[in-house]
């Protein structure tokens, strides 16, 4: 490490349960020696949090702006903080409320009262946001004056896909004036590219998870027991939760026996518990709702198959690439997923995994019978999974990859070393767009120099 940053990770909310990636980066980064604030809207509204969140003291380390929710509250509230603090940051304080310049933003007071609670904080050397929205408001708030920093924007799926369906230029303001934008996934620079970023400032710099956390296991077949199949994710349409009850029962009625555990909670647990039961899946099927991380653990390590059927929802909101998936193949489990968004990015298919079509009941039926007439391929293949995450996905080289981005931006070191992406090698000054076909093969679509 050339020196000690300072650092602030911007989020929508911290601690969320389910947004481990950010957990990780930000324990990490301080693990290598950064300094880290957290700047968030809120905490998301959860019984329960993260052991790290004790654990690291990041409860401390996290900045809110404290908006009021009422529209008259806000304007109330925010009188009596301009006659606060005008006579000191006056000047940045109406710059934001400059509707013309940052619309929504602005009339909303949002900028308002970032500025407030960041009013005397000292410069970062980094502004680290996670999906694009949040980008954007950085990149407002700091041409504004009220923060200071190199800004950096991690893309991850949904900001990609269906925030974006019907306003193709929403990121125009921040692709001006970002540093730097990491999407986690090759599919997501190229949409990136697509939307008018500049392909010279995209790295592609993935998601991960600490592998020592899941002891491996090969997995092998036995025939005198259920096949255990294990989802874990929220229950919104993109999870394809649907599709995997309905192959389920197609696998039943083959005279397969089947156990399935669901992990996560979410607005369709309802209608997919009764759809479970209209199935006749009932007795097979055990809905566990939200889970400590040690329990999905314990299930991982008892399953055979890690099931993923994610599709594309109605609003054209995408996944990026499932940190739930990195978690089982570490663990051993084989994996049955889909040909969707970065999937194929981390799942070789019939390597480390098997790929099927989106929304295709038969496919996964099918992927999941084959599993269980191939019982000589589940060794190889619970290994090339492990080695896949391993190789690819591990946290601690992404981190310390992720501070070489972050130097390289500061000029305090020469060039971010290579991280692996997939087959294709990335480094810090080339992206090699790419796209993938009908059967989920990358191709390059021409080379976008840095």
């Amino acid at each position: 490490m050339t020196r000690r940053l300072r650092i602030a990770i911007f989020v929508h909310e911290f601690p969320a349960l389910s947004e481990t990636f950010v957990l990780n980066q930000v324990t990490g980064l301080m693990d290598l020696g950064h300094e880290v604030t957290v700047l968030a809207v809120g905490p998301r509204p959860e019984s329960r949090v993260h052991a790290d969140v004790e654990r690291y003291g990041l409860r401390e380390r996290v900045l809110y702006p404290a908006l009021p929710v009422s529209r008259l509250g806000r304007i109330a509230r925010a009188a009596w903080l301009f006659l606060r603090h005008g006579w000191r940051h006056g000047r940045v304080l109406l710059r934001c409320l400059d509707a013309r310049r940052y619309g929504r933003d602005a009339t909303s007071l949002r900028l308002f009262f970032w500025a407030v609670r960041l009013a005397g904080e000292a410069p970062f050397d980094v502004i680290h946001c996670h999906f694009g929205p949040v980008g954007q408001l950085a990149a407002k708030l700091r041409d504004a004056g009220a923060l200071a920093g190199r800004l950096v924007t991690v893309f991850h799926g949904v900001d990609v896909s269906a925030y974006v369906r019907d306003r193709p230029d929403y990121y125009r303001f921040l692709f001006a004036r970002g540093e730097l934008f990491l999407p986690i996934s090759r599919i997501w620079g190229q949409k990136l590219v697509e939307l008018g970023c500049d392909a010279g400032r995209i790295r592609v710099h993935r998601m991960g998870i600490d592998v020592r956390r899941y002891p491996f296991r090969p997995r092998h077949y036995r025939s005198e027991r259920p096949l255990r199949v294990v989802t874990v994710g929220r229950m919104v349409e993109k999870k394809g939760i649907e599709y995997a009850l309905r192959a389920l029962a197609e696998v039943a009625r083959q005279g397969i026996a089947v156990e399935y555990d669901v992990v996560g909670n979410g607005p369709l647990r309802g209608d997919l518990e009764r759809l479970a039961g209209t199935l006749g899946l009932a007795p097979s099927v055990r809905f566990h709702g939200w889970q400590e991380q040690a329990a999905v653990s314990a299930l991982m390590n008892e399953g055979d198959v890690l099931l993923a059927p994610s599709v594309t929802a109605a609003d054209g909101d995408q996944e990026g690439i499932p940190v739930t998936l990195m978690e089982a193949m570490a663990t051993g489990m084989l994996v049955v997923s889909t040909y969707h968004s970065g999937i194929p990015e981390l799942v070789e298919h019939e390597r480390s995994g098997l790929l099927v079509p989106e929304r295709d009941v038969g496919a996964l039926a099918g992927a999941l019978v084959r599993l269980t007439r191939s019982p000589d391929d589940w060794p190889s293949m619970s290994q090339a999974a492990r080695r896949r995450v391993v190789a690819d996905f591990e946290i601690s080289r992404l981190n310390a990859a992720l501070v070489d981005h972050f130097e390289a931006l500061l000029g305090t070191s020469r060039a971010p070393r290579p991280v692996h992406a997939g087959h294709k090698l990335i480094t810090g000054g080339v992206l090699l767009p790419q796209v993938l076909d009908k059967q989920g093969r990358t191709r390059t679509r021409g080379r976008a120099n840095g």
